[in-house]
């Protein structure tokens, strides 16, 4: 049963007729540019086959009655503009957030049936949480026969409701490229001014994904005291943001060793965004590959957000991708999935190294999984 079946069938399940369409929204993973959305910073994201999708039918009056297919048919039951956040964060905050949300961009919702389904692996790295959130943009505004919000208005919707509701402090990254993104291209995304530029990937590369296994959390204070770090940084230099500050200036200004090391990858990732751009369009995946082995030394050494599980599956592919290509971490650390870049004919090489050295957490094997 494909994902779209299984909403559907989970639909007519809990309300006892089909719905009147399925919204979809993918999952990404984001090729470079690592903590750097919430820094002004470019970022180079591409969408996923796995994601979210949302059933939808439209109902009287203002209620939203939801059924989580992945949460043991968890239901919630609220009216618009009455609904609280949950404590702690969890899907209902998605949900009430985002009718929230679109509302103060313009796009009120009024009531609807949902039945939600997902393909991602929560805690992956792959966004679960923006592509729930889009996805029930478009379920919801689908739902109400508004026309459907452009992808910008979009993404800034899920992002305050990540912010409001959910508690992460999160850039516009994973929100835009599931917003905006097209299959088989990475979107080029400046995040300040959210000007976005569609790159195609060469079709004789292939992009891979690896769960390390290691389920990562980002509410737990991680990722909002890498955000603060950053922010004091941009502050003592005297910037808006790091995107505006040069590597000597980090270097130079007075900063506590932490938060300098935090900058240091800030300001060099950016330029490996700029250089990654230049390598996929010059068809050099070699030069791709010491550009992503650059950024996970960053992300473990200055900015550390890596784990040692981690570690060590990015050391595996990266010995059996060789000279051509190489791999990172993906997604805001502490677990989750790598990404790799190699040469579509080396796939299966890859893939077998992967499996005969390196194991998840329970012993088992772990799956590689082609974008």
């Amino acid at each position: 049963m494909t994902l779209i079946e299984r909403a559907r069938a989970g639909f007519a399940a809990a309300y006892g007729f089909a719905p009147a369409g399925v919204a979809f929204a993918p999952g990404r993973v984001n090729l470079i540019g690592e903590h750097v959305d919430y820094n002004d910073g470019l970022v180079l994201p591409m969408p996923i086959a796995a994601g979210t999708a949302v059933a939808w039918s439209p109902a009287p009056g203002a209620q939203i009655d939801a059924v989580a297919l992945d949460f043991g048919n968890a239901r919630d039951c609220f009216e618009i503009g009455t609904a609280t956040p949950p404590d702690p964060p969890e899907w209902r905050s998605y949900l009430r957030g985002m009718t929230v949300c679109l509302a103060e961009r313009g796009f009120a919702v009024g009531g609807a049936r949902l039945a939600i389904a997902g393909s991602i692996p929560r805690g992956s790295g792959l966004s679960s949480s923006a592509s729930l959130c889009i996805a029930l943009g478009r379920a919801l505004t689908a739902a109400g026969a508004i026309a459907s919000p452009p992808p910008t208005e979009l993404a800034l919707a899920a992002q305050a409701a990540e912010h409001g509701w959910a508690g992460v402090r999160c850039g516009i990254m994973d929100q835009m490229a599931i917003a905006a993104g097209q299959p088989g291209h990475a979107l080029l995304l400046d995040c300040r001014d959210l000007a976005a530029r569609q790159i195609a990937m060469p079709e004789d590369w292939a992009v891979l994904i690896v769960q390390s296994g290691v389920r990562r959390g980002l509410v737990d204070g991680h990722y909002n005291q890498r955000r603060r770090d950053c922010e004091a940084a941009a502050a003592a230099i005297g910037v808006a943001a790091l995107r505006d500050a040069t590597a000597e200036q980090v270097d130079s200004a007075a900063l506590d060793p932490v938060v300098r090391n935090r900058a240091r990858h800030v300001v060099s990732e950016i330029a490996r965004v700029g250089a990654a751009v230049e390598a996929i369009e010059g068809h050099d995946l070699a030069a791709l590959g010491i550009i992503l082995r650059a950024s996970h030394a960053s992300l473990r050494d200055l900015f550390e957000v890596s784990v040692a599980p981690v570690d060590a599956l990015v050391e595996v592919l990266n010995r059996a991708i060789g000279a051509h290509g190489g791999a990172r971490m993906t997604g805001g650390g502490f677990g989750g999935a790598v990404v790799a870049v190699v040469p579509a004919a080396q796939v299966a090489q890859v893939s077998a190294a992967v499996r005969a050295d390196y194991r998840l957490p329970d012993g088992s094997a772990a799956e590689v999984l082609r974008v």
